[in-house]
């Protein structure tokens, strides 16, 4: 797997962990890990005006590669980035780093997800905004 360093990424944002992400073993539950990238992708698609109805997206995939625990409590920075495009879809890859460490992510997920239509169900090409993050990246 590639190395990442937080200075690879456009997209960053900053969270604490609580006490109920833990799990029996004392650390970060996995599963937390995609809230986590969730709340920052949720922050990150608001550069594109996403309005949940004609302009929406959807996940098609959620990819998650564990690379350390994570204790609480920690500051943390997700960084994030648009690293593919597809004609309706695109990836969005994430790595979760200590907010004084930035030598090695906590974890990489990769998200893919769907221009989608809700007003009339179907698919859609991926927004031109979009495509410019990419090329921008």
């Amino acid at each position: 797997m590639k190395k990442y360093k937080l200075e690879d990424f456009s997209f960053q944002h900053s969270i604490k962990t609580r006490w109920k992400d833990l799990d029996a073993f004392g650390h970060v539950n996995n599963a937390v890990f995609l809230s986590y990238a969730e709340d920052a992708r949720i922050l990150f698609f608001k550069r594109w005006n996403i309005n949940y109805k004609e302009r929406s997206l959807i996940v098609a995939s959620a990819k998650v590669d564990y690379i350390k625990q994570l204790n609480h409590p920690s500051e943390i920075i997700i960084g994030q980035k648009v690293s593919r495009i597809g004609t309706k879809s695109f990836d969005i890859l994430s790595a979760i780093f200590d907010k004084n460490n930035h030598l090695e992510p906590y974890c990489v997920t990769t998200i893919t997800s769907v221009c989608f239509d809700f007003i009339n169900n179907k698919t859609i090409e991926v927004y031109q905004d979009i495509k410019k993050d990419y090329e921008n990246k």
